[in-house]
């Protein structure tokens, strides 16, 4: 089994969460992969903004989740760990990254983000980081 480490943001601007849209119709959060010599939060950030083009900063950790999958091209199963981070954008400036296959990157209103993303580990995290966002109030 192939382990692999991954790292994401839920990026809030005012009521607003960012959602990027794949070629296939999928709404998902930014997230990739961490590179060599790369902490947690520079790969998260990275990734934010290399497939969004949205700069953002982050507030603090939401947590991970863990989950397999089978890669159809190598034939492996891939035990991924996804670390998701709370961050704040400075604007809605966005632009889906097309070579990676997005096809939109929206910030969509908090009320309607989770019923529009696909994946149910991303539900929970969008949940899990909005409640953080009313603690502090």
């Amino acid at each position: 089994m192939v382990e692999e480490v991954s790292a994401g943001g839920v990026v809030t601007f005012g009521n607003t969460i960012l959602l990027l849209k794949k070629f296939n119709g999928d709404w998902v959060l930014p997230k990739g992969r961490v590179e060599k010599n790369e902490s947690l939060k520079e790969a998260a950030l990275r990734e934010v903004f290399e497939e969004s083009g949205a700069r953002a900063e982050i507030t603090e950790y939401i947590g991970m989740v863990n989950y397999k999958f089978k890669n159809l091209k190598e034939n492996k199963i891939i035990n991924k760990t996804v670390h998701w981070y709370l961050m704040k954008a400075s604007s809605m400036d966005c632009t889906p990254q097309k070579k990676e296959g997005f096809v939109d990157a929206l910030f969509v209103h908090i009320d309607k983000a989770e019923n529009l993303v696909k994946y149910q580990d991303e539900k929970k995290i969008i949940s899990k980081g909005l409640k953080m966002i009313d603690d502090k109030r």
